[in-house]
């Protein structure tokens, strides 16, 4: 397949894909400093708002597992571009939504696009490249995947400031518009497709069993852990997917083929992929909290500081690509950790005194040590996997990404709020106080991501 294709057409197949990929990520996190004018816009509280974040993470983690099947029967061409015009039509609903169900709804049409996307781009990626050229590939397309959550905070601020929170989904239609047209005309397919059986009861059991768990842990933070709910729905969901799990290994033809953990690099790459993905995601939360409540900053102020770690997070990204395909996975995975590491030691014992200056060197240094991390750990993962198991493994990053980043900012965000109860809220240093605290456990679990690294094969192709 990677002689059919040639170099030209690679290069507009993969920039096409990139910028599909860059406003579907872009959409994911735009949402997140806009939640306080939401509420009042629509008059709910943060229990009833916070469903734009969980109903799509819901959306994405129970679609996720079912990608490597779509990818076997649907064209390259036919999954793609299905998952733009999801994007888009959820966009234009959501744009002119007169109440939260209607809104609700349009953010979970998107979902849908969203789950298929990413892990149609690195099966892509896999068909189209040798192994010794996809840590370059994968470089490029970490500045969609990296770059545009990270920038997300800064222009939802900018959008939010000066003009309606419709805008946020607005800006999305044009370039979902634009995309479309050039993957209809130009986007060639890089598999065959065949008439795979879908395995139902596999689907129902990852459908209720990762809905179920995503649904308890993105509940947790708002219900408290001891609530009933919370713990029924995180019961069951584990039993349905250890169901799931059973299923899968004794099936001939399974919805998400678990023999890539028979592969030690897959299994290595997925603990430090777990750990790092729960950093990244709670610090995209937490530090725009201690900067907004025990700081005093406005939405556009926070999404500012952020801005120069994500700008040289993408300028990182493409070079780390390199990097990787000339030294290999372990070298970047030990630096990329223990920049992240040190990153959060940094933030350990903030004060209300904490300089700018020094939250925004703190925040680059955690910038550049994801960059070390974040694409090269796919590349890393998908490499040492043979190709009849790629979209499986795609698959299961990209559900484990979900399922991290859902569970991960639920229980940062559980200790945030634990740790805002045994403090002072009469002034600013309350709120300070429970960040510091709350950053000493994400920094044990950086730590536990820096070991990690050490038992990862230098071999992953």
């Amino acid at each position: 397949m990677q002689n059919e294709i040639s170099s030209s057409t690679k290069k507009l197949l993969i920039i096409i894909m990139i910028t599909g990929t860059f406003f579907s990520t872009l959409n994911q996190t735009l949402l997140n400093v806009a939640f306080s004018d939401l509420m009042v816009v629509f008059d709910v509280n943060t229990a009833t708002i916070q469903w734009l974040a969980t109903g799509f993470m819901l959306v994405n983690g129970v679609l996720v597992p079912i990608t490597a099947y779509l990818m076997k029967r649907f064209s390259t061409r036919q999954l793609f571009i299905s998952s733009l015009l999801f994007l888009l039509i959820g966009s234009i609903i959501a744009a002119g939504a007169n109440n939260f169900g209607v809104l609700l709804t349009g953010r979970m049409i998107q979902a849908v696009g969203a789950g298929i996307i990413i892990p149609l781009m690195m099966t892509v990626i896999v068909y189209l490249y040798p192994a010794e050229k996809r840590g370059a590939i994968m470089g490029k397309v970490g500045f969609a995947i990296i770059f545009a959550p990270a920038i997300a905070p800064t222009l939802a601020g900018f959008i939010l400031e000066y003009l309606s929170w419709r805008w946020l989904f607005i800006i999305i239609i044009p370039f979902a518009v634009v995309i479309i047209i050039l993957a209809s005309k130009y986007l060639v397919n890089v598999a065959e497709t065949s008439k795979v059986k879908l395995d139902i009861v596999s689907v129902v059991y990852s459908t209720v069993g990762f809905g179920f768990v995503l649904f308890g842990f993105s509940i947790a933070g708002s219900r408290g852990w001891d609530d009933l709910m919370v713990i029924t729905s995180v019961i069951v969901g584990l039993l349905v997917m250890i169901l799931f799990c059973h299923r899968q290994i004794k099936s001939t033809e399974p919805l998400l083929n678990l023999n890539v953990f028979k592969f030690k690099i897959f299994t290595m790459t997925t603990i430090v992929n777990i750990t790092t993905t729960i950093l990244m995601y709670a610090d995209l939360i937490l530090l725009p909290i201690y900067l907004q409540d025990g700081r005093g900053f406005t939405a556009l102020d926070a999404g500012l500081l952020l801005l120069p770690g994500a700008i040289i997070n993408a300028i990182l990204s493409p070079v780390t690509g390199k990097l990787f395909d000339r030294y290999g996975a372990k070298p970047l995975f030990i630096l990329g950790t223990g920049l992240i590491a040190i990153s959060m030691l940094a933030v350990i014992d903030l004060s209300p005194e904490t300089t700018t200056a020094y939250i925004l060197v703190r925040t680059i240094l955690l910038r550049i040590g994801l960059a070390f991390i974040t694409m090269p750990l796919n590349t890393a993962a998908l490499n040492g996997l043979p190709k009849e198991l790629v979209s499986h493994g795609s698959a299961i990053n990209n559900t484990i990404r979900q399922l991290a980043g859902a569970i991960g900012t639920a229980i940062i965000m559980t200790i945030y709020t634990i740790q805002l109860s045994n403090v002072s809220l009469e002034s600013n240093t309350g709120y300070v106080s429970a960040a510091s605290n709350t950053y000493f456990y994400m920094f044990v679990i950086s730590i536990i991501a820096f070991i990690s690294t050490w038992f990862t094969p230098k071999k992953t192709s």
